[in-house]
Formats: structure tokens, C-alpha cells, sequence
């Protein structure tokens, strides 16, 4: 992802693209494929990789198609010259450029991401132009994703385009997970339908609707963001999880937080974020530690 402070929207989109990647290309209207995979980390330039590489098997061809996504939180920049990084690399990689998307999940102020790129030597002698397509999840009606009959697409839901009540929206999204999750998947698709509800509803109670922490505590991938993730990241991944639980964290339980190295500490305290009832509880253990 488009690096920012929004961790735990990283490591949701990471695992969608892993698991649900055709679900994914739906969202920019890739409709005709036969069969998917996530490309290998190392067929891409090591020294950055984008979100996800997928090798793609359309209907009607007979060469796989390399698709790279990137997601970014808000509109950014930073994400023109990531796409142009991104695109160029996978085509020194592989000798073929990539097909590009960019998902953006919220919007923020007025500015949208662009949907091309062009390069220019000094004197003009060389010059390139790169494009991309661009998904903006909220203009995206949330009917057409309930009518694909994808489970896939049932956490981009709380992020698109619906008059319903919020609530509706998310006990229809619990209902569809749980009738057509395949096995294994259950937990971690209402994981993350409820970490990107945090983007859109500062609402404990809304997230209760998606099983609340009962189900964050059965999901594998919050021990395993610790495991994978510099102590900085991991702190800053505790910090923002609870301002989507609880609105602003006090300055005493930041630096509680960031004064924390220990690996084992550190993961307890994700769980705890889950978990906690409120900011004193967290509080207490953290003055524990």
C-alpha cells in the first residue's frame, strides 16, 4: 500500500489481494476471468513491492496477464509516482508492463488520484506516458457488489455508495459472509469488513453487528502483523486501532505504547486493542507493562 498511518487498512487489503484478488479486479470491471494467482514476491524487483501482482488468466487468451494493484487509503500525491515506480519495475522484471489499478478507499478534500503519468527527459529526446485505472470505492453502488454473488467483495461494502442505514448495510453483510465464506474464511472476511468500517463509522456498536471482538480474537493475522512489522509499525498499528475504536488516544497511552519493544508485549497489546471494553482498560495494562 501507499504508505500512511493506517495500518491495519494494509494489512486487510494484503489479505484480500491474496485470497480474493479476482474479487478485487471486479471492482474495475474485470469481469472475464478464468483463473487467478498471486504472482511470487520474487518476480518482482526486490528492493519494492508493489501491493499485489496477480497473474491473470482471461477468457479467450492463452497468456496469462499480469495485473498490479496498489490500495491507498485517501486520494495522495504520492500514489502517481508510486503507480509510475511500480508499473516500470514489474516491465524491467518481467519485459512486459503490467495492467494497473489503483483502488482508493475514502476520499479526503477535493483532490482525486490521477489516472495517467507523463515523463519527459530534460531536453525531450526520451519521453513516456503511463496510465492507470482508478477505483473510488465510495461512487461504487453497494447493490451491485450484494448482487455479484462474491463473498470477495462483501469488505469493500461499508466503503461504497448506500442510502440504507448502516446497520442494514452491515447485518447484510454478515449474513452474506456467513452463508457463503468457504471453509476457514469466515473469521478473516469479518475481520476485515469490520476494519474498513472503522475508515467509514466511529461506532463500537456498529462493529458488534460484524461480531465485534469475539471475532477480531479467532483471526490469525493479528498476531501475525506484529511478527511481520518493524516495533515502530507494530506501535503505530496499536495507536490508530484504537483511535478507530475510541476517537483520540491520550498522549500518556501513546508514549506507554512507544515505550514498549518486546515483541510478546507488543502482541498481547493488539489483541488487547480488540478487546478492551474502553481507553482505561487499556491504560491500566499498558501501565502494567
Amino acid at each position: 500500500m501507499i504508505q500512511d498511518q493506517h495500518q491495519p487498512y494494509d494489512r486487510s487489503s494484503k489479505w484480500l489481494i491474496q485470497h480474493h484478488g479476482d474479487s478485487m479486479l471486479w471492482l474495475a470491471r474485470v469481469k472475464n476471468i478464468r483463473a487467478w494467482r498471486p504472482a511470487q514476491a520474487e518476480l518482482v524487483q526486490p528492493r519494492r513491492l508493489p501491493d499485489g501482482l496477480l497473474e491473470v488468466c482471461l477468457e479467450g487468451e492463452t497468456e496469462d496477464v499480469p495485473f498490479l494493484l496498489e490500495v491507498t487509503t485517501y486520494p495522495q500525491r504520492r500514489v502517481s509516482q508510486q503507480m509510475t515506480d511500480d508499473l516500470l519495475l514489474v516491465y524491467l522484471d518481467r519485459g512486459c508492463l503490467p495492467e494497473g489499478v489503483t483502488l482508493v478507499l475514502r476520499p479526503k478534500g477535493k483532490y482525486r488520484v490521477p489516472r495517467s503519468r507523463n515523463l519527459r527527459s530534460r531536453h525531450g529526446f526520451s519521453s513516456c506516458r503511463l496510465q492507470w485505472h482508478v477505483v473510488e470505492l465510495w461512487t461504487i453502488p453497494a447493490e451491485e457488489l450484494l448482487e455479484a454473488g462474491d463473498v470477495g467483495l462483501i469488505p469493500w461494502i461499508p466503503l461504497t455508495d448506500f442510502t440504507d442505514p448502516p446497520e442494514t448495510m452491515l447485518q447484510r453483510c454478515r449474513e452474506s459472509i456467513e452463508q457463503h465464506a468457504p471453509p476457514g474464511e469466515k473469521a478473516n472476511l469479518l475481520v476485515v469488513t469490520q476494519v474498513f468500517s472503522f475508515l467509514r463509522y466511529n461506532d463500537l456498536g456498529l462493529l458488534t453487528i460484524l461480531g465485534g471482538k469475539d471475532v477480531m480474537l479467532e483471526v490469525p493475522f493479528l498476531d501475525e502483523i506484529v511478527m511481520e512489522k518493524t516495533r515502530e509499525t507494530a506501535q503505530n498499528y496499536i495507536i490508530t486501532f484504537l483511535e478507530a475504536r475510541f476517537g483520540d488516544v491520550p498522549g500518556d497511552v501513546v508514549e506507554g505504547i512507544e515505550s514498549i519493544d518486546d515483541q510478546t508485549q507488543l502482541k498481547g497489546l493488539v489483541r488487547l486493542a480488540a478487546s478492551c471494553p474502553d481507553l482505561a482498560a487499556f491504560r491500566d495494562a499498558v501501565v502494567q507493562n
